[in-house]
């Protein structure tokens, strides 16, 4: 899944950095001033659950756009973070790569920062 992410995102023309874990999410943004937009999976192996991950990153990252993904967990069934987006797998990448590009395409919020994209799953 990490490197079909990583294709898809570079594929669709965008930057992608690679997080193996929430903790390195986290090392990532606060590194990276440049990162719009976080994909990830609410599965996340060895890390914090997803859901608290998003949500962390909304409080603290509130320009960053979020799009989450998940084979377990329905979009009724996880109280997603403000503007936060879910995409049930198995993922349709052209409606994944179509909803980056759309977000992407947003003012940014509160904060200035080029646009690049990071994810993890």
């Amino acid at each position: 899944m990490r490197i079909d992410a990583i294709s898809m995102v570079e594929d669709a023309g965008f930057e992608a950095v690679e997080a193996m874990s929430s903790a390195d999410a986290v090392t990532l943004l606060e590194e990276r001033l440049d990162i719009r937009l976080v994909y990830m999976d609410l599965d996340m192996p060895r890390s914090r659950k997803g859901i608290e991950i998003a949500a962390a990153i909304r409080k603290r990252w509130p320009p960053i756009e979020i799009i989450l993904t998940a084979a377990y967990f329905t979009r009724e069934s996880v109280s997603l973070p403000e503007r936060a987006e879910f995409y049930p797998k198995p993922i349709d990448r052209f409606e994944i790569v179509d909803a980056m590009r759309r977000l992407m395409e947003r003012p940014i919020a509160e904060a200035e920062a080029p646009g690049n994209l990071t994810g993890a799953s």
